[in-house]
């Protein structure tokens, strides 16, 4: 304990030392916390299995070093720690045990340079977050350059996000990457007026996988639409995906559609899938980037799209429910309809039903229908920036899922800074 309090003050002394050395610079500290208490009941197998509870905690530090107000430098960093894990989860040693000490578990989330380029020119280059789709497409960390002009009523974003690369140069021993992945995005958001505004956007995607031999490009047209009429918000999300990949050609699409009016909020999506047994030269499945098409869900894809608890992650973003696709939005169509009220200042109630099925069964089954769920949270504010947030959902599984009906509930703390 000696010993960490004098690295502590140490650290403190040599940052004050920087921070006068560097007088023009601004230093902005932030972050984000949050401890889950989790219970889940048959939700791996869609059978009759062991319930499981579970604590867990994720920490982000942000750090942004200022400049000037066309200069930053931007920094983000996590880790991770499952309650009771001493070897394994978020990392060798997660520092879930006595003792504590996690190591293995920290991640750089995001490092890179913001500026301005002239008055109406921004570029940002490195590790960063890019949405592209309201998540349909991609939601994630990556590493990158976005640079953004705003011409008036016209923002317009062009986006490079390099997914792999096999010419790499690895110090650590590691094998050099074999792939090589690259991303390639021109969107337009015009703002008709106040009330509209309108987003197209064409994003490329070149492949060479050469593990599994697959090479060519996905590609993808879409546009998205929100709105604004009175109290009430709509917002719309069309796509086409095309391309050939390995010989086979792509022609599928996704579309989704949602509208929030205070109380009452409620939203649809499809996203095409392929048949069982259908040519297989041909893919009708929409695919996310990175262009992979997973039979059940993947964290091997960029694109992310939370929705309801048990079966598309919701807040606890842990297991999903066997034969459902998490954020994965591919082969499938759901749709929902909530409320949402404030009995007092400080709490806020909403409750959700949706319903879900794949477009296309995986198998010769022909089991499609996902299920009908539902799902309570309630949010209390227990400080400015401390909420707390009780959880419950139950899942009435459908053929595709189990037998067994699925459960999900408990308790979070999130902390903004």
């Amino acid at each position: 304990m000696k010993k960490i309090i004098a690295s502590a003050v140490g650290l403190m002394l040599a940052g004050g030392i920087a921070t006068t050395a560097s007088a023009a610079v601004e230093n902005e500290f932030g972050g984000y916390w949050r401890t889950r208490f989790t219970y889940q009941d048959n939700i791996l197998t869609g059978t009759n299995t062991p319930s499981v509870f579970y604590v867990d905690t994720r920490t982000r530090l942000f750090y942004t070093a200022k400049f000037s107000d066309d200069f930053k430098f931007v920094n983000k960093f996590e880790f991770n720690t499952g309650w009771g894990d001493a070897n394994g989860g978020s990392g060798t040693g997660a520092g879930g045990d006595i003792g504590a000490d996690g190591k293995g578990n920290w991640r750089i989330k995001n490092s890179y340079a913001d500026f301005n380029i002239g008055p109406v020119v921004n570029a940002k280059v490195g590790i960063q977050g890019f949405t592209l789709a309201r998540g349909f497409l991609f939601d994630d960390d990556a590493s990158g350059v976005m640079v953004t002009g705003k011409f008036g009523n016209v923002t317009v974003p062009l986006v490079w996000i390099n997914a792999a690369n096999k010419d790499v140069v690895t110090t650590d021993g590691m094998l050099p990457n074999a792939n090589n992945v690259n991303v390639f995005a021109a969107l337009a958001a015009i703002k008709i007026n106040d009330a509209i505004t309108v987003t197209p956007y064409f994003v490329d995607q070149v492949m060479d996988f050469a593990a599994t031999g697959k090479d060519g490009n996905y590609w993808w047209l879409g546009a998205d639409a929100d709105m604004k009429f009175g109290s009430v918000t709509t917002w719309a999300t069309a796509i086409y995906n095309g391309g050939t990949v390995n010989n086979v050609d792509t022609s599928a699409y996704l579309g989704a559609v949602g509208a929030d009016a205070g109380l009452v909020h409620g939203q649809a999506f499809y996203s095409s899938g392929q048949k069982f047994g259908d040519d297989p030269t041909k893919n009708n499945q929409f695919v996310g980037i990175p262009g992979l098409q997973p039979k059940y869900a993947s964290a091997n894809t960029g694109s992310s799209y939370y929705w309801a608890e048990i079966m598309g992650y919701g807040i606890f973003d842990n297991p999903v429910a066997h034969g459902t696709l998490a954020d994965d939005i591919t082969n499938i169509w759901a749709a929902n309809v909530g409320v949402t009220f404030k009995p007092m200042d400080k709490l806020k109630l909403t409750g959700d039903v949706w319903y879900a099925s794949l477009a296309q069964s995986w198998d010769k089954t022909g089991d499609k229908e996902l299920g009908w769920e539902l799902d309570g949270v309630a949010s209390y504010s227990i400080y400015d920036n401390l909420t707390a947030d009780l959880v419950i959902a139950y899942l009435f599984s459908g053929d595709a899922v189990g037998p067994e009906n699925i459960t999900e509930g408990g308790v979070r703390l999130s902390l903004k800074f």
